[in-house]
C-alpha cells in the first residue's frame, strides 16, 4: 500500500471508529486496553489524530509532545472524532509523502504517517468491537500491511516500550505468514536486537493464520491460546517474544 492508499483506508477507519462510539455506551470498560473506557479510548484517537495532522503540518524535524500544543482536546463526541480525522486526512492527502520529517518509526517521512494513523485507527477500532462482543473485522490487505509496519517499527518502539529492549539473541529466528496473501516475515534475535526480512528462511518457530488473526495475535488483541492460529517449532522462543513485543 502506498501514501494515497493509506489515507483512502484511513478515511474509511475514521468513520468507522466515529459510528461505532456512537453506538457505545461511553463508561463500557475496554478490556483490550486495561484502565480505559470507552470515552477514554476515543479521546486518545482523537488526539492522536490531531497530534499527527500538526506534526505533519508543520514537517516537525523533532518530537514535538501532544501537551506543547493547543489541541482541541474533546469532550470526545462521534463529531469530534469525524474532524480531527477529516483534519488529518486533508493535512496528509495535501502533503508530499517523501518529504523528512521526524517520525518514532523507521521510516522518517511524512508517509510515515498515513501508515501509522490507518493502523493506530484500525487497531482502536477493533478495541471497540470487542468491548461490544462484536468480531473484529478488517479486509485482509489492510491487517497484512498493518503486521508489516508493526514488526518493520517494533525496534524503534523501544525508546517508549521497556519490553522491546530485551528482544535480543544468538540468531534464533521466528516466522509469521498470514495465509490470506501468503506474506512471510521471519524475524531473527541477534545480540543488537531483532532484525526483520522476507526472505524465504527457515525459522525455529513460526505462527500461520489469516491476516486478520495473526494482527489480532501480534497486537495481544487476542491470546494465542484463543486464536486460530497454527503453531510450529520452538514455544519457548515465542513465549519470549509474547513477553516483550508489546507496545506499550
Amino acid at each position: 500500500m502506498d501514501h494515497l492508499e493509506h489515507c483512502a483506508a484511513l478515511d474509511a477507519e475514521v468513520i468507522r471508529f466515529s459510528n461505532a462510539f456512537g453506538r457505545s455506551e461511553p463508561r463500557r470498560p475496554v478490556p483490550t486496553c486495561p484502565g480505559w473506557s470507552v470515552q477514554d479510548l476515543a479521546t486518545h484517537v482523537g488526539q492522536v489524530h490531531r497530534w499527527a495532522e500538526r506534526l505533519v503540518r508543520v514537517r516537525a524535524p523533532v518530537r514535538i509532545a501532544a501537551s506543547e500544543m493547543d489541541l482541541d482536546r474533546g469532550p470526545p463526541t462521534p463529531a469530534w472524532m469525524v474532524k480531527g480525522g477529516t483534519d488529518l486526512l486533508a493535512t496528509l492527502r495535501g502533503s508530499d509523502p517523501d518529504v523528512e520529517m521526524w517520525a518514532w518509526g523507521a521510516d522518517q517521512h511524512v508517509r510515515f504517517w498515513s501508515r501509522r494513523q490507518l493502523h493506530e485507527s484500525l487497531i482502536h477500532r477493533i478495541d471497540l468491537q470487542l468491548a461490544g462482543a462484536t468480531e473484529p473485522t478488517a479486509e485482509a490487505n489492510v491487517a497484512a500491511d498493518a503486521i508489516d509496519e508493526f514488526l518493520v517499527n517494533l525496534s524503534s518502539a523501544a525508546t517508549f516500550s521497556p519490553g522491546v529492549r530485551e528482544l535480543k539473541g544468538h540468531g534464533g529466528r521466528l516466522a509469521f505468514t498470514e495465509l490470506d496473501g501468503g506474506s512471510r516475515w521471519v524475524v531473527a534475535l541477534e545480540p543488537a536486537g531483532i532484525s526483520v526480512t522476507r526472505h524465504d528462511l527457515t525459522a525455529d518457530a513460526e505462527l500461520e493464520a489469516s491476516a486478520l488473526e495473526l494482527l489480532l495475535v501480534l497486537y495481544r488483541r487476542r491470546p494465542l491460546r484463543q486464536a486460530e492460529v497454527v503453531q510450529r517449532g520452538d514455544r519457548d522462543l515465542l513465549h519470549f517474544w509474547f513477553d516483550h513485543s508489546a507496545l506499550e
